[in-house]
């Protein structure tokens, strides 16, 4: 396909989200003004350690800085808004517009890394914003949390509409989507639809928010044990309808969890979820009948460090588990995480604990995200005469593409991107253009892109196999080990119960010592030599590969003429 470069063109590309469901960030520039919508993180896999965040990168937006006119947020759920502080430490952005709820969540993330931001403006379904070349509106979408919007931007070369995350629920707990604007917006002529792929596997259409409500109503009935509920701290509509279900069959509520905590404080805060007087501490909890009360916590996903995890392995410092508990899993397994779940599940049933699990007989979750009929139904209300399906994984983005087809779209039209893929729209027409630098960002802590591959094999490697250090002590002046090197270890093995092999490896390390002080006294030689031989040596003895890190000291040998 030809590549196009004309600054006149409005280009549309992706800094995250695409073959991923994570990290979303979504750019669309004209001219010289570039606006951005979302910026998200993805949590790290199990084989990255020490890693806290992904982030997506954001060179091209340090070298075109000056463009930024402002960061646009479609909803406020952490691979939407996750990404936003990092964001600011790395760019000037002039304003951010969101809608309340995201507000909230925001501000808070904000304030708790002393990041003083003046520039927070909430939108609604009716606002504007305009710019020199693109102007900025809004459409009420429906959501696992509230406020969630989608966005539509009126540029020189066409409209591009982002949907955000979305379904098409009939019976919503909060506001219904506004069939009637979308439908509206595609009569006008969209010349390029960005839409949700997360779901784009499933049939037919997503299960109702309210089925769920009345699922977790007919269980809270059935039972007057306590009632345990783990579910997605983010998804707030949830969070409101079990306070109400609460509410209504007479039980407090305790929260267990940060996450849960805050997003809490800030619905009851903001007004979406209400009934403050019902929630007690976890020491109040445990005083009261067990038909009294109902615990709230994160762990849904079998974190082990999460309230569940900790409640199921008797860990937990305030909560442990009663014969009689109902422990409700109000969620659905993340892709990989579903192991980790079931472990949590079988330590529950061990305890003579009750289970509910989403199941057909028990609806107790749902997806926030539309299902195959409602991504057609959203398709055929915009009519986008192009098509770029986003926010999923490859096989999600191509079963997108294929139900655009079937909604009759030529497949020329439908584009499959990469992170970094640039589109051009020209009067109306697409055309792909040179790729711009995109890729994943480790956060660890407080610094930010410094952990390369190396260091990530190596945290592999350490929490694997251990780390072997050996110190030794040489006499440069006459090219002489002191005495033998001092081994310690981290991870490998226990010190007590393999004394004879730290003894080998001692021996060992003083051989290959003294084999290159024969050549040379270079201590870059000697450490190049200990991990090199000194690994091959530990492979043969046990099967692993620690890190071995050599200390060498110069001890300089005087003599006592006295």
């Amino acid at each position: 396909m030809k590549l196009i470069n004309n600054t006149n063109d409005t280009k549309v590309f992706a800094l995250g989200g695409l073959g991923e469901v994570g990290k979303n960030m979504y750019c669309i520039m004209t001219g010289n003004e570039l606006i951005i919508t979302d910026v998200g993180i993805t949590f790290p896999s199990d084989d990255m350690p020490g890693v806290d965040y992904i982030i997506p990168d954001f060179t091209f937006l340090k070298k075109n800085e000056s463009k930024i006119k402002a960061l646009f947020i479609t909803h406020g759920h952490e691979d939407h808004i996750g990404g936003i502080p990092f964001l600011l430490q790395a760019v000037n952005v002039p304003a951010i517009y969101c809608p309340n709820q995201a507000a909230g969540l925001i501000r808070k993330k904000l304030e708790d890394r002393s990041i003083n931001y003046k520039n927070l403006f909430v939108y609604d379904e009716n606002t504007k914003v305009k710019f020199k070349t693109m102007t900025v509106e809004f459409v009420r979408t429906t959501h696992s949390i509230p406020d969630s919007h989608g966005i539509i931007v009126h540029t020189p070369n066409g409209t591009i509409v982002t949907t955000g995350d979305f379904k098409f629920d009939l019976t919503p707990i909060g506001p219904m989507a506004n069939i009637h604007k979308l439908a509206n917006i595609g009569t006008r002529g969209v010349s390029l639809l960005l839409s949700d792929s997360t779901n784009a596997l499933n049939e037919g259409m997503s299960t109702s928010e309210s089925k769920v409500d009345a699922a977790l109503s007919h269980i809270f009935m059935k039972h007057d044990s306590r009632i345990i509920i783990a579910t997605f701290a983010s998804n707030i509509y949830r969070l409101k309808h079990i306070i109400d279900t609460c509410k209504r069959n007479n039980r407090k509520v305790a929260i267990f969890g940060r996450s849960m905590e805050n997003n809490i404080e800030i619905s009851l805060n903001s007004g979406y979820i209400k009934h403050k007087e019902i929630f007690v501490t976890p020491e109040e909890a445990n005083n009261l009948p067990p038909n009294e009360v109902c615990l709230l916590c994160t762990g849904s996903q079998g974190e082990p460090l999460a309230a569940l995890s900790r409640i199921a392995n008797n860990s937990h410092r305030q909560i442990k588990l009663q014969d009689d508990d109902v422990v409700i899993f109000s969620s659905s397994a993340i892709p990989g995480n579903a192991l980790s779940i079931s472990r949590i599940i079988n330590k529950l049933y061990l305890q003579g604990v009750k289970v509910y699990t989403n199941t057909s007989l028990n609806d107790v979750h749902t997806s926030g995200h539309g299902n195959k009929e409602e991504l057609k139904l959203m398709l055929r209300l915009i009519k986008p005469k192009y098509f770029m399906p986003f926010h999923g994984e490859h096989r999600m983005l191509k079963s997108h593409a294929d139900l655009a087809i079937e909604c009759g779209m030529p497949k020329e039209n439908t584009f499959i991107l990469e992170n970094g893929d640039v589109l051009s729209l020209r009067k109306g027409i697409i055309k792909k253009d040179k790729p711009i630098q995109a890729g994943d960002v480790y956060v660890d802590g407080n610094r930010i892109g410094e952990i390369g591959n190396v260091v990530m094999r190596e945290r592999k490697t350490m929490s694997n196999d251990g780390i072997v250090v050996v110190i030794a002590n040489i006499d440069t002046a006459n090219k002489k080990l002191v005495m033998s090197p001092n081994i310690t270890t981290r991870g490998f093995v226990l010190i007590q119960e393999n004394l004879e092999l730290l003894k080998e490896i001692e021996d060992e390390a003083s051989n290959i010592i003294n084999n290159r002080l024969k050549v040379n006294c270079i201590f870059n030689d000697i450490k190049n030599d200990l991990i090199t031989n000194l690994a091959s040596f530990i492979y043969e003895k046990t099967g692993r590969y620690p890190i071995i890190l050599p200390i060498m000291n110069d001890v300089k040998k005087t003599t006592n003429n006295n």
